[in-house]
């Protein structure tokens, strides 16, 4: 089955790591980058470097304007009401640790915290150690046997003790959409604010925070085809009133003395110090490229790729696939077989995927495994990848077998 990417080409480091002998398959981690992203980061730096907001000169002015228009383009994206409920970070981590620290305010001992048994460390870690600091009960909803938060458990859960539910939009292990719909409407019927971490699921498709309903959603630049270090907060206005500053710095005061201060009110009182322009410009950048896109193309082939890669590893003998995926990814465990020693063997072949326990490693242990192979898709992958990965994993399996 042939599945030629249209969108290959727009791509220059797909050649590039072709030549080298490569075959990328770790897009759950990061993303290669489109040719529009480098020429604005290019434009940018060949013509007039400059801090924002801070000065009345023309490469100040131009700068201001780039940035400030990225912010408009990540609203537009994410259907936002307005630019000033988008904030950026320096990764979904940053804004993740952000909403623990500018919400920390909130709890009292004995309130609770609920997130679920897949969380990344990102969204595991921030409020972990915001329970230990405040003396919260950090809540952990199970899974059910096909990797999504079981609602039945979350009812039970999810109480008037709730104060901030926290939940992946798309498992960067398993693979699947979370019923996020349930369990919000769960979580606000209790009062208690609802942050999405979108790092995964922003990729796949357009999401519309205002039918989500979420009080805050995050995600990461690099690993929508952008720049890394830029991460995106997404706010409801009523929502983002409730966050205390936690850094501190240029930009983000109003007045001070030597002794007092005041704050700007989001987004820029919650983006201290010089952000990084050159990313946010290109972040925008990378936008308008996506934008540019069919969806429903893209969409298509990401799914037609996904069919094509579980196909393959079902059909060969003691490949175990974690959970059941639905899209984009798949992790695997193999009988009799190290994670390590298998991609020791599909790196020396030139297949680029991911092992270990994904920055999860409380799912991982759950499951009762050391580590899996993940294999993750982006758009411009194509069966010519799969088929180098297939080739090199029956290689690999008769060696170590």
């Amino acid at each position: 089955m042939l599945l030629p990417s249209p969108w290959r080409a727009d791509f220059p480091a797909i050649a590039a790591l072709q030549r080298q002998g490569q075959t990328y398959l770790d897009n759950a981690a990061t993303t290669q980058k489109p040719q529009a992203l480098l020429d604005a980061l290019n434009h940018y730096y060949v013509n007039g470097a400059a801090n924002v907001h801070r000065a009345q000169h023309l490469p100040g002015a131009n700068a201001t304007q780039a940035f400030e228009n990225s912010r408009s383009k990540v609203a537009q994206w994410l259907n936002a009401i307005d630019p000033t409920q988008i904030v950026f970070t320096h990764g979904a981590t940053s804004a993740i640790n952000l909403l623990a620290y500018g919400l920390e305010h909130r709890f009292q001992a004995g309130d609770e915290i609920v997130i679920s048994a897949l969380e990344h460390h990102a969204n595991l870690l921030p409020w972990q150690q915001l329970a230990q600091r405040r003396g919260l009960k950090l809540v952990i909803l199970p899974l059910d046997l096909h990797g999504l938060i079981d609602i039945d458990v979350a009812v039970e859960l999810i109480g008037p003790r709730t104060r901030l539910l926290a939940v992946s939009q798309l498992s960067n292990v398993l693979g699947a959409w979370q019923p996020l719909p349930a369990l919000l409407n769960m979580a606000k019927a209790q009062g208690a604010l609802t942050v999405v971490d979108g790092a995964q699921g922003v990729v796949h498709g357009r999401h519309d925070v205002q039918a989500l309903g979420c009080d805050f959603y995050v995600f990461s630049s690099h690993k929508l085809y952008g720049p890394d270090g830029v991460g995106v907060l997404y706010g409801r206005e009523e929502a983002l009133a409730q966050l205390r500053h936690w850094q501190f710095g240029g930009e983000m005061v109003l007045t001070t003395d030597y002794h007092s201060a005041t704050f700007r009110p989001a987004p820029l009182g919650f983006e201290a110090g010089t952000p990084p322009i050159a990313g946010i410009i290109g972040l925008g950048a990378t936008l308008d490229y996506l934008g540019s896109l069919d969806h429903r193309a893209v969409l298509a082939h990401e799914a037609a790729l996904h069919r094509l890669l579980l196909k393959g590893l079902n059909n060969r003998e003691g490949v175990r696939v974690l959970g059941d995926p639905q899209l984009a990814l798949a992790s695997f465990v193999v009988n009799g077989v190290h994670n390590a020693d298998l991609a020791h063997l599909l790196t020396e072949q030139g297949i680029a995927v991911r092992a270990g326990h994904h920055c999860a490693m409380p799912l991982i242990n759950s499951l009762g495994l050391t580590g899996a192979i993940r294999a993750s898709l982006g758009l411009y992958n194509d069966s010519d990848d799969l088929q180098r990965f297939f080739d090199a994993l029956d290689q690999a399996l008769e060696l170590l077998r």
